[in-house]
């Protein structure tokens, strides 16, 4: 693992955040470009993607401050603010942007909203899948013991379980959208995200599985393996609604 770049001997570098910041930083500029190529507001993208990085860092705090750690940060709430020290979970950051976007997409481009999803599905997996990189380096969502020859301090790679599977996943939406013209069945707007949300689940439900930090209590499978479950569910919902005025 690789935590901190020593820039000094008294500055040193988080990894997590580097690595974060620059993926966040590839991710807008991908964006931007996909919004002119679909025809989409630019402007709107981007107020979009500014509600997406807030709510999710705030969520992602959260999450993990309320529900993973509350006893730690009970006796001294000030150390909540302390971002710096880790301790974010992606479902919380995930759930509150996504309410927060939908809610900015419904009163603004609301006869577009589902464009708008198809334009950001790409984009989300890219930005999930290289994010697992940063927990990679930081050593944290570990996994469990492992003797495999790709095995890393003697445990699954479980993140990089999850980058390889996401950018696979990168690679299915692209290559379904540069095929709608001949799929008559992701012609209609948002199948393409509603696709994003299975594969995306079933890749976390597979991470899941393989990992072994402490994610808070418990019923059955951890609250991600719930949550993972529900976004399949909902996708394949969606998935398979009827689009409104459409022959598909």
């Amino acid at each position: 693992m690789f935590p901190t770049i020593e820039i000094s001997s008294e500055i040193h570098v988080p990894t997590y955040y580097l690595v974060i910041c620059v993926v966040v930083a590839i991710c807008l500029v991908w964006v931007t470009r996909r919004s002119h190529q679909l025809k989409l507001s630019a402007s709107h993208t981007l107020d979009l993607s500014l509600l997406i990085m807030v709510f999710g860092f705030i969520g992602g705090r959260l999450f993990h401050v309320f529900y993973e750690s509350f006893s730690y940060y009970q006796n001294d709430m000030m150390r909540i603010l302390y971002f710096w020290d880790g301790g974010f979970v992606f479902y919380g950051g995930a759930l509150l942007a996504a309410f927060a976007g939908m809610t900015y997409l419904y009163f603004k481009v609301h006869d577009q909203l589902e464009n708008y999803l198809d334009l950001l599905a790409p984009v989300l997996a890219l930005g999930y899948g290289l994010g697992r990189v940063a927990c990679f380096l930081a050593g944290c969502c570990y996994g469990r013991a492992c003797d495999l020859p790709w095995a890393v301090a003697g445990k699954h790679p479980s993140q990089l379980y999850a980058v390889f599977w996401e950018l696979a996943v990168v690679l299915v939406l692209i290559g379904l959208e540069k095929s709608r013209s001949q799929i008559d069945f992701f012609k209609a707007p948002g199948r393409l995200f509603y696709t994003w949300m299975i594969l995306h689940g079933s890749g976390r439900l597979l991470m899941e599985s393989f990992r072994d930090d402490f994610r808070g209590p418990t019923v059955g499978f951890s609250i991600s393996s719930w949550i993972s479950w529900g976004i399949i569910i909902l996708g394949i919902t969606l998935l398979s609604k009827k689009p409104v005025d459409s022959k598909v």
